[in-house]
């Protein structure tokens, strides 16, 4: 079921609900990555909803069907304020735990929102999933000086964002729907790069005082992000907290590549912790 929600500043966002049926375990709200959005998912949802989870996922602003300047952001906390507003929306549809995923950016979104409890759009919740998440874009010395200089008298210039379609999936099929699908984008702005740089490094600094539990998956053979930084973070977190796999030869989407299996059998177990009593 399609719906939608403002946002504090007045964008609407489109949400996709998904119930599981009543015995569910909970509510997954699901956070897709930089320039794509919800419609990817259909097959991970399917998944979670076989699995007993209900589902809420949306488009994230500046995405998809949501409203908002593609790459967008008035402030670098705008991300993290939609949230909250998905997540309350899916504690008042569902009862029980609620867990995060987060996909590259969604990542680093879910992350970033899960462990700041004292920022004013912060709210609880009882288990997070990182897929390949954008703790370290891997930005170069030149990019990053480019960002220093465009940051502060262009925070809103849109720009590409360097990514290449063959760097997601070694699934030709993948890179080719990718390529073809109308609401992809491929729009940046210096300061939503500036959230996500800052963003890595704040989460990855407090690695070690970790206290959300986590389940961490994560391609060895990234391109769109570096996986140094879900590294850094896994070594530097409580294994009691974090939950951690690399998962060697896998492209950025790990959910869409030809081993998918072995990550969703992953993901099944990792939610099976969250719930366990």
């Amino acid at each position: 079921m399609d719906t939608s929600l403002h946002t504090t500043d007045g964008l609407k966002l489109h949400l996709s609900h998904h119930p599981a049926g009543t015995a569910a375990h909970g509510v997954v709200v699901l956070v897709h990555g930089l320039g794509e959005h919800l419609g990817r998912y259909a097959h991970v949802i399917a998944h979670l909803n076989r699995w007993g989870w209900h589902v809420l996922a949306y488009d994230q602003r500046g995405h998809g069907r949501s409203e908002g300047g593609r790459g967008q952001l008035a402030t670098t906390h705008d991300l993290l304020d939609d949230l909250s507003h998905v997540i309350d929306a899916a504690r008042t549809a569902h009862r029980g735990p609620l867990v995060l995923l987060g996909h590259s950016m969604g990542g680093l979104v879910v992350s970033r929102f899960a462990a700041d409890t004292k920022a004013p759009w912060w709210r609880p919740v009882d288990g997070l999933v990182m897929s390949s998440p954008a703790l370290d874009p891997g930005m170069n010395g030149a990019q990053k000086l480019l960002l220093a200089l465009l940051g502060p008298i262009a925070p809103s210039l849109a720009v590409g964002n360097g990514l290449k379609p063959a760097w997601i999936s070694r699934d030709p099929a993948v890179v080719a729907a990718y390529v073809a699908d109308p609401l992809v984008h491929d729009r940046v702005t210096p300061r939503l790069v500036r959230f996500i740089v800052d963003g890595g490094e704040w989460v990855r600094a407090r690695a070690a005082t970790w206290t959300v539990p986590t389940l961490l998956l994560y391609a060895g053979s990234d391109r769109c992000v570096a996986p140094a930084g879900s590294r850094a973070f896994a070594t530097a977190a409580p294994q009691a907290m974090v939950t951690a796999q690399e998962f060697t030869p896998l492209f950025h989407e790990i959910f869409n590549e030809p081993e998918q299996a072995e990550v969703f059998a992953a993901l099944q177990a990792g939610l099976r912790r969250f719930t366990a009593v």
